[in-house]
């Protein structure tokens, strides 16, 4: 089966590229830029095609490129793609937008990584060190048939499979739904309280902490309060805990946090990010 890989080039199309290399899909690679097919060349060996060759036979089309860029790219191919052409999207927030050109006779598979998970039993070095997924730590992912036929679901499950692998799970979700894991749960809740506790770290050293001695502290109880808080482990905290959470809730976040993932809110998020 062939599959059109567009954006070939990038940081994602080259990660894409090296899984692909491992699979029996026949592979045609495009990238515009000349610093991109040089990169291409040096991490996987290949060398990249026009888009016109790439698209000609293509079952399958995955767009490697921006979410900035994917209106732009998808509308430009749109009119070239044989009727039954499976077109993969790598996040949920250009679909959900309405960026993507309107072809009835055509699939829209949209997936996306969950990347390797915090609590694992990973023992390889190279494993425990695959923070982002796709090289030798087992990540889950989520994927959904935007539309096209039932069966597409399990051709675009199957590339997905491909390009992120190793895989521990694999999810079916709405593309819906999928926003509200990004940008709603991932980026705009996770992300942001991640840049908070960070913040916080810096404030206690600012105010006299050795940076090394904080780190240490934070990232050892990052460990066992989120082992416990996520049910990773059966355990309870201390009545001090408890009483410091009550009293910390209401002072860190406003009452009304939880609105973030309101369909508005998405919907705004996601006008901001495309």
């Amino acid at each position: 089966m062939k599959i059109a890989l567009i954006g070939a080039g990038g940081k994602m199309g080259v990660r894409l590229s090296l899984n692909l290399a491992k699979s029996d899909y026949d592979v045609a690679h495009v990238e515009v830029s000349e610093a991109g097919r040089a990169r291409l060349k040096e991490a996987v060996g290949v060398d990249c095609v026009d888009q016109a060759r790439a698209l000609d036979g293509a079952q399958a089309v995955i767009l490697a490129v921006p979410d900035t860029l994917i209106g732009k790219v998808a509308s430009g191919l749109i009119g070239d793609l044989a009727p039954g052409t499976v077109v993969v999207i790598l996040d949920a927030a250009a679909p959900a937008a309405g960026h993507l050109p309107d072809r009835a006779d055509i699939s829209y598979f949209v997936t996306h990584p969950c990347h390797p998970p915090i609590f694992n039993d990973e023992t390889e070095e190279a494993a425990r060190r695959d923070y982002f997924g796709g090289i030798a730590a087992r990540q889950s992912i989520v994927s959904a048939l935007m539309q096209g036929p039932e069966e597409h679901f399990a051709l675009g499950e199957d590339i997905a499979k491909t390009i992120y692998q190793p895989i521990l799970r694999s999810h079916r979700v709405t593309v819906e739904q999928m926003a509200l894991l990004e940008p709603g749960l991932s980026e705009t809740v996770c992300a942001t309280l991640l840049v908070a506790m960070k913040d916080a770290m810096d404030e206690v050293v600012r105010r006299g902490v050795d940076k090394v001695a904080a780190r240490d502290f934070l990232m050892g109880h990052m460990t066992i309060l989120g082992a416990v808080i996520m049910e990773e482990i059966d355990g309870v905290f201390s009545d001090a805990c408890n009483k410091a959470i009550v009293n910390g809730y209401p002072r860190i976040l406003r009452e009304d946090w939880l609105k973030v993932f309101e369909p508005d809110e998405i919907a705004e998020s996601i006008r901001r990010i495309t």
